[in-house]
This record gives C-alpha cells, structure tokens and sequence, in this order.
C-alpha cells in the first residue's frame, strides 16, 4: 500500500515496488509529482503500486533514451534477409533517423509522426514508399511499447481514418504487357546496348517465361530441365554490389514451362560459352557476363564503391552528394572521405542510380573512346571484375556511431547478366 511523504511545500507519494524498494510518483519526464494534499499523494501512490501488482508498471525515466539511440541496436538485433536488411538500413538513414534521431521516445507524439508523413509526402515521394517507411517506425516503436519503454505507439494508426475520397487516386498506374514482337524488339536493344548475346537470350527468357530478373541472374545450368526451368534459386543485387544467393522471393520455387524453341537456345548458349564453375562455390551459372558494356571501358570507382569504403548505402551516398542537409555530419565527411581516397569526382546531379552505382563524371581511368586500332580487348570475365566474396550484412548508422556488420551466408559477387 502507497504513502504520502511531506516535504518542504508538497506531498510526494511513495509506492512499493519490490522487497525493499520504493518509488516516487512521476511524470512521464521523471520529474516529481508535487501534491498540495496528503490525501491526492496517497490515492496516486496506490494507483502506482496497483499497476505494479497487476505487471503494468513501466519505468518512467525508460522513455528518455532517444530514437536513435534505440533504432541502431534494435537494427543489430534483427535476423531477416540480407534484402530485407539493406532495406531497413536505407529507410532509417534516409527518412527516419533525420527526422527523429535527437527526440525521446517518450517525447514522439502522432502529431510528430503525422506532420512528418505529410513533409514527405508533399517533397513529393510516392504513396507506397512514406507507407513503408511509416510501417518500419511502427514496427520499431511497437517494439519499444513491448520493452515498457512507452505506454503506446505514436505511430499506430486507427482504421478509416482520412479521406475516403482520395483512396482511388492511389492506385498503382496499369502494367503495360508487350507482345511476342515487342520482347524480342527489346530484347534486340538490350543485346546492342551491352554487346552481349547472352542479353538478348536473358531478357527472351524472361518475357516468355515470366521468371524474375535475379531468377534468370542466378539460373544454374544443373536447373535447365527437358521440358522448362527449374527455379530453385535467385542472385539478389546488394547496395554494395554483391549478388546474394538466396531462396526465391516468398519461397516460390517451382517449374516453369517453355516453349522447345526456348530451351533450345538455352541449351545452344550454354554449349557455346561452357561456362566454368564459381570459385565460391563451384556452381555453373547460365548467363555470366563476360565482359563490359560497348564503350564502356571504365575502370574508375563507381558510387557503389563510395558507399562501400564509406560504410552507408548507396542512397545515403547519394543524399550526401544531393541532399546533403538531410544526412547526419559525421556520415558526410565519411563519403566524402571515401570519395577523396579512390581519387573521383562526383556530380550530384549524376549520383542518382541505386541499381548501377554510375555516379563518376569524369573520373582517371574513364575512357568512352574506342581502344586504339590494332588493339585486341582480352574478354573479361565475371569474376576478373567481380570477385566472389561473402556478402557483408548492412549495418545501421545513427548519428556518429557506426554498427559493425554481421555476416551473411556466403553470396556470389558477379555482374548483372
């Protein structure tokens, strides 16, 4: 049972929380609870002490720890795919930690979130993403609730809440589907654009079978079946440029028919190119890439490689090169000492390919002019450019603390088909 305590001017209520130990009646903040009776000093004393019984009691002082100081550990906690990781890290470095990183748990309020969501909306960013990045703070404060560092989540939102009107004007726009012509016309234009035959049959593959593109990325010949292809593993392309074995999105492993004509071409590729087995892991891949795009005898670092020695995603590299008022100080100097040390420049207005990391103007080694006549360009192949490695697990950066990476299963780095 709680008591009242008289002090100088007030009442402070006390209350029982183990054998021994004692609290005081405080506000979310900590602070005191000053009272004018003895009476109003006990009824909040036993209040306290009756959400003790009951194993709701949440320490009050918990909540004062800020977000960023609980986003980055609780990044570090998480055991998901390496997609799933490198997508959580991109969303709290680029929208949630500037926005929140220096506020209290305790101190974030839905009026915060909902001006914050209503900011990003109106840069303008899509519908999908702000939903997304509003699902990951909901998650992550959903968690501090289950800590008993707050009593509720600022983030949650109530069912039917704002303009029903404007519902239908968030559909996605309708898929354009090309014909037998238009694959193979694109398909043309791919194989030009790169040089590669090998492209011309990847993208055929896919508009005729409907596998997804690191589906084809990671096809093993040992998967290439009489009658269709075998899908029982995918590449998925990293921030930092390695290709990460896995499953197949949702576990969808399965067979999938094609037409004779398909696999012959298939089967006729793979009997032309005879490709060797991954120093990895000793798997035979379809489709390898076996050299550079036409013209495009680069040898400079890209902005993949910024973002690698720098230790931060792409679009946090990015952000610092476009944006750099929305990423933290500490990771500027971080890029822009990356940048020093592989000797490039970079333009803002080019830093903006995620998938590709193209982000060099006019960097040493860079040459879009042919080799000169007589030259012969030795064929090179994927793992001349691209040595296979384990991938590294994203690690979260909050503010001037830098997590150290786990591993990750060991993944193949290879270029895209």
């Amino acid at each position: 049972m709680g008591y009242a305590e008289k002090r100088a001017d007030y009442w402070r209520g006390r209350y029982k929380l183990a054998s021994g130990k004692y609290a005081t009646v405080s506000d979310e903040a900590g602070a005191t609870l000053r009272f004018r009776s003895r009476r109003d000093a006990e009824q909040a004393a036993n209040d306290k002490e009756a959400t003790v019984r009951a194993g709701s009691w949440r320490n009050p002082a918990a909540g004062r720890i800020t977000f960023g100081q609980y986003a980055s550990p609780w990044y570090e906690r998480q055991n998901l795919a390496a997609s799933t990781m490198q997508n959580y890290r991109r969303r709290l470095e680029e929208h949630l930690l500037p926005a929140f990183e220096s506020h209290e748990l305790a101190a974030i309020t839905a009026n915060d979130v909902a001006a914050w969501e209503k900011r990003e909306r109106a840069v303008p960013y899509a519908d999908n993403s702000v939903r997304s990045w509003r699902a990951l703070l909901h998650l992550i404060l959903a968690d501090a609730v289950e800590e008993g560092l707050i009593p509720a989540n600022p983030a949650a939102k109530r069912r039917g809440r704002g303009k029903r009107v404007g519902r239908s004007q968030h559909r996605g726009a309708e898929k354009v589907i090309t014909n037998a012509l238009g694959i193979l016309l694109i398909a043309e234009r791919a194989a030009l654009l790169s040089g590669r035959d090998d492209e011309f049959l990847a993208v055929v593959l896919m508009g005729f079978t409907g596998l997804r593109w690191g589906e084809v990325v990671g096809l093993e010949t040992q998967y290439i079946r009489p009658t269709g292809i075998r899908v029982e593993w995918q590449l998925y392309e990293l921030d930092n440029g390695h290709l990460h074995r896995c499953p197949p999105k949702d576990e969808s492993r399965r067979l999938v028919l094609a037409p004779p004509w398909l696999l012959g071409l298939v089967q006729d590729h793979i009997g032309r190119t005879r490709p060797a087995p991954c120093p990895c892991h000793s798997l035979r891949y379809a489709f390898t890439g076996h050299r550079l795009p036409n013209l495009a005898h680069r040898t400079a670092p890209t902005l993949a490689d910024v973002a690698r020695h720098a230790g931060v995603s792409i679009g946090t590299a990015s952000g610092v090169l476009n944006h750099a008022d929305s990423v933290a100080p500490s990771t500027q100097d971080n890029v822009r000492a990356a940048i020093a040390r592989l000797g490039t420049s970079v333009v803002p207005s080019q830093a903006t390919s995620r998938r590709t990391g193209d982000a060099t103007a006019s960097p040493a080694g860079y040459s879009s002019r042919p080799p000169p006549a007589g030259t012969r360009r030795r064929r090179r192949t994927r793992h001349d450019r691209y040595p296979c490695q384990p991938t590294q697990r994203p690690a979260c950066r909050s503010g001037d603390a830098t997590r150290p990476a786990g591993q990750t299963p060991a993944g193949c780095r290879s270029p895209r088909v």
